[in-house]
């Protein structure tokens, strides 16, 4: 069937601000199907109250409207594309792109009538198949009644009717709540003690206050698989996912692999008849859908866990594992079109009616933020915990999980080998049983010390197989002892790089040689990296996408242009303090290169986000951003520069290693970038300036610490150099708890050097955006925070523009924002801090990179801010070349969003480490408004050290 020409107006729901459990896959979701819509002539509406997405940006929407994902919102939406003369009838509304929220709005609508009132057709999803899907106890008798598998399990809306269900089922139990999502209000029950307060927090996380009381299959294997089905019935698989981790740790919290690794051909069958029923079952409605099995180890019987009738945290990683669009295929279903009518988005020469086959391992590994939530419960279950994840892609499973190590940006150069190994086998032997974030470096920990590889599939419940691939690392590092660096065997050396080590795990093995030589000896011996191309039809059709993973083989797919390129270098994965809004300044650094006819080159290792969809960049390298990676790319490539100003500290990190190499860095150089970030360059050159600052002084060790700490006058703020996100910093008050948390410190950071500034105690914040070009300097925007000083910028609710600073105080902001960015010579953005006391203004700190703020204040003021930076960094124009014209009427507030439900025992107590996972944007005509009232009454309220 071909489209439905009636759709021509569509409105698509977001997902939000970035919580726990829904993150910025449902900003490339919608960001997709919104692009798909377009390409069909259809008018995109997008509603989202997310500023730091791209999907809020006009090169995702027709229409974006930034406002609270409320039922009122959508009606006032609705009415205005009525009332309006130059907006066309909203049609049909797309909502299974915009995770749990949009799903939950779309029914809230449909039961208040609203989509009948307004005669807008929902796509993509029955509203019936949502109900069957959410409401447990629907969904456990339909699977009884089409005859799929499922845990003994009982309905409970109280606390009796759970327990009666517990006494009838037995333990353990698992207790799933309705309608929420990242496994909100679930866990494990144990024993009878644990079942009372567990039963509490499932029937109050609930919206309908109801929860499935179920046997919990501990220890069996899970899978997911990724389907579509067009309105003819047809129905593929796209990809099939395997977790890790056995059953007992949520799939968002678990390390997943793809396609499955450990699965009999004959329970894989099985599996898709399954799926397929239980997809056909729920409703008649065309688009993606991801369903969640478990198998039992010892005889394959398998059960059905749930399905989810939208795309899902797992499709954003089948699309790029296989590099099938699911979004962009799911929003043409939506349509009416069936797959046999769309084009192969890979090959351009087949239909989309095909299933992936894939010639590569896809791994996926979460990145945990628990160092920001003191006193967390760091085991992993039933409630997602991980901020974001990494995806890696290898030839074999083990190459792919080392390169996922190194992605993850916690300092770990692979999968041990690294000198971070875990000795106490004690801690280890607990670690395993009771996983948290560090479960895979101590399975390899434990092999290394001796630990038989059966005592640790008993304890952990990780098939054998995954167990003997990780054993298989420790037996060639015992190899690779046995040599020097100049007579280990070339094909030895050529296996040890095809299993993922790294030159540095290479180096540190040997002992006594540096990752350059190990380099060195590597290239002299013929061992280069190749590059592969993603093609989901393992090269059985010619692809036409230029989307590349690295391997060592002989033959390199990635043949360099000869045309003007720039490297983007992205910022890794999503975690508290550099999260989704640095995604949406790479997507501009790409469209900015793109227009202004240089080619575009994309280094990240994020699945979530937009930068990583292949169709962004001209050229696409799916891998860590690592050096050694971003080395050999950038010398095969050879490309003119090098962008780090747009990914974050990640991108930043590697400044220094470039510039050393002589490659260019777009922009600011990395000379004037390091004055910024050392504390002491920093402070003379604003002395120079004439520019005040807090009192401030450098220490080594706690005795240094307690001397700078006197003669600058407590309160002080104690923190390390080269940080984001207010990383280990606190506020402290006496001598005492100085001295802990300078050896905290330094116990977590070995070899740094810790900054103690006196602290302006009740001063107020603001800070300041602006782009130069060399010569001239435009402010982006001004902002000034609610709370005082002392609560991280981005925990902080801030106002654009500025609201009650006295005109002297703004105008020393802005004289002082333009004489640091001629003195560190700014070529593109800087982020500066000030700390506002008896108004007088102090700088606290400079940031020549994209902030956190420039796409909040770009949605605001409706101007493309980063795309132009980009353009100047890229040297094509000048800030003169711009027609810059704010549009904003009232004040704009940026408000933090915590994830603090899925640490129940945390205080929620705010400081100068940042906790806040996300933010949303607020319009507010003036400051009567009574919501900006009220915050403005509660500023101070969560201040903490």
């Amino acid at each position: 069937m071909p489209k439905d020409t009636s759709i021509r107006s569509v409105l698509i729901i977001g997902s939000g601000p970035i919580i726990i459990g829904q993150a910025c896959e449902f900003d490339y979701a919608g960001s997709q199907a919104a692009l798909s819509l377009k390409e069909e002539g259809i008018t995109v509406s997008i509603i989202n109250s997310n500023p730091a997405t791209i999907m809020t940006d006009k090169v995702i929407g027709d229409h974006v409207y930034l406002r609270p994902l409320t039922v009122d919102s959508i009606e006032v939406i609705l009415q205005e594309h009525i009332d309006s003369p130059d907006l066309p009838k909203i049609d049909a509304v797309l909502p299974t792109m915009g995770g749990q929220t949009a799903l939950n709005l779309c029914v809230e609508a449909s039961e208040r009538g609203v989509w009948e009132k307004y005669g807008v057709k929902v796509i993509g999803v029955d509203v019936a198949a949502i109900e069957k899907t959410e409401n447990r106890e629907c969904f456990r008798q339909l699977m009884v009644d089409i005859g799929v598998g499922v845990a003994p399990s009982k309905i409970a809306n109280s606390f009796l009717e759970g327990k009666e269900a517990a006494q009838d089922i037995g333990y353990p139990l698992v207790i799933r709540p309705s309608y929420t999502l990242g496994g909100s209000g679930g866990g494990f029950v144990h024993k009878k003690e644990e079942f009372d307060a567990a039963l509490k927090r499932g029937l109050e996380a609930s919206p309908t206050h109801e929860v499935l009381v179920e046997k919990a299959v501990l220890g069996w294997k899970e899978y997911e698989l990724e389907l579509l089905r067009d309105s003819n019935d047809n129905v593929i698989i796209i990809c099939s996912i395997e977790n890790f981790d056995p059953m007992g740790i949520h799939t968002g919290d678990s390390i997943t692999v793809a396609p499955a690794m450990t699965l009999s051909d004959r329970c894989y069958q099985e599996m898709r008849n399954q799926a397929i029923k239980m997809m056909r079952a729920i409703g008649t409605f065309a688009g993606g859908c991801n369903v969640q099995f478990s198998v039992n180890p010892d005889n394959d019987d398998i059960i059905a866990i749930e399905i989810n009738p939208r795309v899902s945290r797992s499709s954003a990683l089948a699309s790029k594992a296989t590099g099938y669009p699911i979004a962009k295929i799911a929003a043409k279903l939506a349509i009416g079109y069936n797959l046999d009518e769309i084009e192969n988005q890979i090959t351009k020469t087949t239909s989309a009616y095909f299933e992936p086959t894939l010639d590569y391992v896809i791994v996926k590994v979460p990145r945990w933020n628990f160092d920001k939530f003191k006193g967390a419960n760091k085991e992993l279950g039933l409630q997602m915990k991980s901020v974001g994840e990494v995806m890696a892609i290898g030839r074999t499973f083990i190459e792919a999980l080392q390169k996922a190590c190194q992605s993850l940006e916690i300092g770990r150069a692979g999968l041990g080998a690294d000198g971070r190994q875990n000795r106490n086998i004690n801690e280890i032997m607990d670690g395993l049983e009771h996983a948290s974030w560090n479960r895979l470096f101590l399975i390899k920990d434990a092999m290394t010390m001796g630990v038989p590889l059966e005592s640790i599939r008993k304890v952990t419940k990780i098939d054998k197989w995954f167990l003997t691939q990780i054993q298989e690392l420790v037996a060639l590092e015992v190899e690779l002892k046995r040599y020097s660096l100049n007579n280990i065997p070339q094909d030895f050396f050529m296996t040890l790089k095809q299993k993922g080590f790294s030159d540095i795990q290479i180096a540190w093995l040997l002992g006594n040689v540096t990752e350059d030589e190990v380099y060195d000896r590597r290239k002299a011996l013929g061992i280069n990296r190749v590059y592969k191309m993603v093609d989901t039809c393992a090269a059985e059709f010619p692809a036409q996408t230029p989307y590349y993973y690295s391997t060592f083989e002989e033959e390199n797919e990635s043949i360099p242009s000869d045309k003007k390129k720039v490297i983007v270098l992205g910022s890794g994965p999503n975690r508290i303090g550099q999260g989704i809004e640095f995604d949406y300044s790479c997507v501009h650094g790409l469209l900015a290169a793109k227009e202004s006819g240089i080619e575009a080159i994309m280094i990240n290792c994020n699945p979530e986000t937009v930068s990583t969809d292949f169709n962004m960049a001209d050229k696409l390298y799916f891998e860590p951003v690592f050096w050694e990676h971003v080395r050999e790319i950038i010398e095969l490539e050879k490309p003119m520069g090098v962008i780090v100003q747009l990914g974050g500290q990640t991108a930043l990190k590697m400044a220094e290693k470039l510039s050393e190499r002589g490659i260019k860095i777009i922009g600011t150089s990395f000379e004037n970038m390091d004055i910024a970030e050392d504390r002491g360059r920093f402070s003379d050159l604003l002395k120079e300036l004439e520019i005040p600052y807090p009192r401030y002084g450098v220490a080594e060790n706690a005795e240094e610490a307690i001397v700078v700490a006197n003669e600058v006058g407590y309160p002080v703020l104690v923190r390390p150099s080269y940080v984001l996100g207010g990383q280990g910093m606190s506020i402290v008050i006496n001598d005492e708890d100085l001295e802990k948390a300078v050896v905290k410190l330094l116990g977590d950071l070995p070899g740094n050097r810790v900054l103690i500034d006196h602290f302006l105690d009740r001063a107020e914040e603001a800070e300041s955006d602006s782009i130069s070009d060399g010569e001239d300097v435009h402010i982006v925007g001004m902002m000034e925070h609610i709370e005082p000083a002392g609560i991280h910028s981005g925990d902080s609710f801030a106002v654009l523009p500025t609201f009650s600073l006295p005109e002297k105080v703004t105008a020393a902001m802005e004289e002082y924002s333009i004489k640091i960015a001629k003195a560190l010579n700014v070529i593109g953005l800087l982020n500066i801090q000030f700390a506002i006391k008896d108004e007088k203004v102090y700088v606290i700190e400079a940031n020549p990179r994209a902030s956190r703020t420039v796409p909040f204040i770009a949605k605001a003021y409706d101007v493309p801010y980063i795309n132009i930076a980009a353009k100047i960094m890229l040297g094509v124009a000048k800030l003169k070349d711009f027609t810059i014209v704010r549009k904003l009427k009232g004040y704009a507030i940026k408000e933090p969003v915590f994830s603090y439900d899925k640490f129940p025992e945390v205080a929620k107590e705010l400081g100068p480490e940042m906790k806040s996972t996300g933010e949303a944007i607020r319009f507010i005509k003036d400051l009567e408004d009574p919501y900006f009232r009220q915050l403005y009454k509660d500023k101070s309220m969560y201040l903490s050290k």
